[in-house]
């Protein structure tokens, strides 16, 4: 194998693939890259067995060949390389080493067998339809905070696609939980999801997933199985296993009868939350609200920091109500908040907590309360 190719083009694609690979590994191949070099291109493939993700760029390719070498020491070589650099990398027959020469650097690299490298075959993927970028980011980010990282509840570490009806519209949704918020998004289904199946999308393939699309600004074409899951970006391919599991029924934590509607400018009242917090150095950082004609009161206390409280005026027309949030959480819903105004529904200060940025209906949040 031997190739010359510009430094960014390479470092771009490293980029990419490199973060799959797991830092500690027991098996060594899966420390590796997969360099394939053929007609004018390279593919670079990183997998840690339960995802894959292949990039594709341009390179003078004057032998054809494939090796693999390790990811992360690869990575960093290229990282420090001078800007503008041409980057050659040769593998001689039998040599058992990869030279990475650029200018007046020369590196050589160990390399293990490419018939060690495990690759996820994509067998059959028998639905498939088109999403654009913006509609997935926007599903991606408004719920990837309320993945649960509990690992004994496997089947809530990622989000829930599938397509469901509402009222009478046919629509995709993607739902994630941790058993104390959730955040479930809507966007239109598109053409050929009819009958895709619900899956559970992995929590580090949702990480990867992510960073692939800020790349595109083209519809990514998506392929799936009830067991795999494929996402095509032009140059860059993501393979990944779905999680082995049954998403809870979720409509059953979203309160139909929280009658107490208001209405908050949502940056003031994240601010004001932010800064009464800051008194509990407890993980929670529990805030109590209590809402009172047309106050809201804010109010925090730490045993060994003092107390906070902060009122904010409201228009607010219904019975007084007392509720504790923990006030991460508050802020993260907060956050997803692209309008102005921050709508919550509430029922009693035992009760879940609807929440939804009024300009935009699309993305309905639901919190639980807390003991304050």
């Amino acid at each position: 194998m031997k190739l010359t190719i510009e430094r960014a083009a390479l470092l771009k694609s490293l980029t990419h693939v490199q973060s799959v690979v797991e830092r500690r590994n027991t098996i060594p191949i899966l420390s590796n890259i997969l360099l394939r070099a053929e007609e004018n291109t390279l593919s670079l493939t990183a997998t840690d067995m339960d995802l894959e993700v292949i990039e594709t760029t341009t390179a003078e390719v004057s032998e054809a060949g494939a090796t693999t070498t390790p990811a992360h020491t690869l990575y960093e070589i290229v990282r420090k390389l001078p800007e503008g650099s041409q980057v050659q990398i040769v593998l001689e027959p039998g040599a058992g080493r990869l030279t990475l020469s650029a200018g007046r650097s020369k590196f050589n690299l160990a390399v293990l067998p490419v018939d060690d490298f495990p690759v996820m075959s994509g067998g059959d993927l028998p639905v498939s339809f088109g999403l654009a970028a913006a509609e997935l980011r926007g599903l991606i980010d408004r719920a990837e905070f309320a993945i649960s990282t509990e690992e004994t509840r496997y089947y809530l570490n990622g989000i829930y696609f599938h397509a469901a009806d509402a009222e009478g519209t046919k629509i995709l949704r993607a739902v994630a939980t941790d058993g104390h918020r959730l955040a479930r998004i809507e966007a239109p289904l598109p053409d050929g999801a009819e009958n895709m199946p619900g899956v559970i999308v992995p929590r580090k393939t949702v990480g990867e997933l992510r960073k692939l699309i800020d790349e595109t600004g083209e519809a990514v074409d998506i392929a799936m199985s009830d067991t795999k899951i494929r996402f095509g970006f032009g140059k860059a391919v993501l393979t990944s296993k779905l999680i082995d599991g049954t998403f809870p029924d979720y409509e059953r934590v979203i309160p139909a009868g929280n009658d107490k509607s208001l209405d908050l400018e949502c940056k003031p009242f994240a601010d004001a939350v932010d800064r009464v917090s800051a008194i509990s150095i407890e993980k929670s950082r529990a805030v109590k609200v209590v809402i009172s004609g047309n106050t809201l009161t804010l109010s925090a206390s730490s045993p060994e920091h003092g107390t906070a409280s902060e009122e904010l005026e409201i228009n607010y027309d219904s019975d007084d109500i007392e509720i504790g949030f923990n006030s991460r959480y508050l802020l993260d819903i907060a956050k997803q908040v692209k309008g102005d105004t921050l709508n919550l529904l509430m029922s009693d200060g035992q009760s879940p907590t609807i929440l939804r940025d009024t300009d935009d209906l699309s993305a309905l949040y639901v919190l639980m309360p807390m003991r304050v």
